[in-house]
C-alpha cells in the first residue's frame, strides 16, 4: 500500500512494511499506523466539541480528539490503497468462461455531503477472459473505494472500472444496496428506504440474458 501525501497537513496510513505492523486490512483501528502528526486533527475535534457547548477537558472527552482522529484515518484508509495493490499477484490463468460472483459483501462508507455513514451490501460478478482472481480479493477491492468519502453512485462505478482494468474480463457487474444515515438521522428521516445502484460493463451491459442472470442471482433469497 502506497503512502499518499498531497501536502504536509495531509495524514495518510503508512504501508505495512514501512510501519513494521500487520497489513492494514487486519490491524485494529486503535493501532492503525499513520504517516504524520495527528495533533492538528485532534485540535480541530477539540474545537468542535467547544463549539457544540461541550467541555473537552471533562473525563469522558479527554481522549475523544485522539480517538476521532484515529477513527477517521481508519475510515478513510482507502485513499492510500489501489485495487491493483490489494489484488497483488492473485491472478491465475484459467479457461473458466462462466460468471463468477461474490454477493452480500458487507460495505461501510461515509457520504461526502454530510460525512455520515452509509452501509449495506455489494454484489460483484465478472466473466473471466482467460484469468480469474482470488475470491477474497473482490471484497478487498470494494473496501479500497468504500473507505473514502463517497457517493454510492460513484462507488459502484469505481469498483467496476477497477475490476475491468485489472482483470480485463468479458464483463463486470456491480450492484450496491445501502441505507444512508444522512436520510435516516436528519433531513427526511426515512428509516426504511434503501438505495440501489448498478454498474455494468461488457456483457453485463450489452447482453440482456447475462444482465438478467446477474440481477436474479444478486437479489435472490439466501438459502443457507
Amino acid at each position: 500500500m502506497s503512502t499518499t501525501k498531497g501536502n504536509k497537513d495531509v495524514i495518510r496510513p503508512v504501508s505495512a512494511v514501512a510501519s513494521g505492523r500487520a497489513a492494514v486490512n487486519v490491524v485494529e483501528p486503535d493501532d492503525f499506523a499513520v504517516d504524520g502528526d495527528l495533533s492538528n486533527y485532534e485540535s480541530m475535534v477539540r474545537r468542535q466539541l467547544e463549539l457544540l457547548g461541550e467541555d473537552p477537558e471533562r473525563d469522558g472527552l479527554l481522549k475523544t480528539p485522539s480517538r476521532v482522529a484515529k477513527a477517521m484515518m481508519w475510515l478513510t484508509r482507502g485513499y492510500s490503497q489501489t485495487a491493483a495493490e490489494v489484488i497483488g499477484d492473485a491472478l491465475f490463468e484459467e479457461n473458466h468462461e462462466n460468471m463468477v460472483m461474490v454477493r452480500d459483501i458487507e460495505m461501510y462508507s461515509m457520504c461526502e455531503h454530510h460525512m455520515l455513514p452509509f452501509f449495506g451490501k455489494v454484489h460483484v460478478a465478472y466473466i473471466p477472459n482467460g484469468k480469474i482472481v482470488g475470491l477474497s480479493k473482490l471484497p478487498r477491492v470494494v473496501d479500497v473505494f468504500a473507505r473514502r468519502l463517497q457517493v454510492q453512485e460513484r462507488l459502484g462505478e469505481q469498483i467496476a472500472d477497477a475490476l475491468e482494468e485489472t482483470l480485463q474480463p468479458k464483463g463486470v457487474g456491480v450492484v450496491i444496496e445501502a441505507v444512508h444515515l444522512c436520510m435516516m438521522m436528519r433531513g427526511v428521516e426515512k428509516q426504511s428506504s434503501r438505495t440501489i445502484t448498478s454498474s455494468m460493463r461488457g456483457l453485463f451491459r450489452d447482453d440482456s440474458k447475462t444482465r438478467s442472470e446477474f440481477l436474479r442471482l444478486a437479489h435472490s433469497p439466501t438459502n443457507y
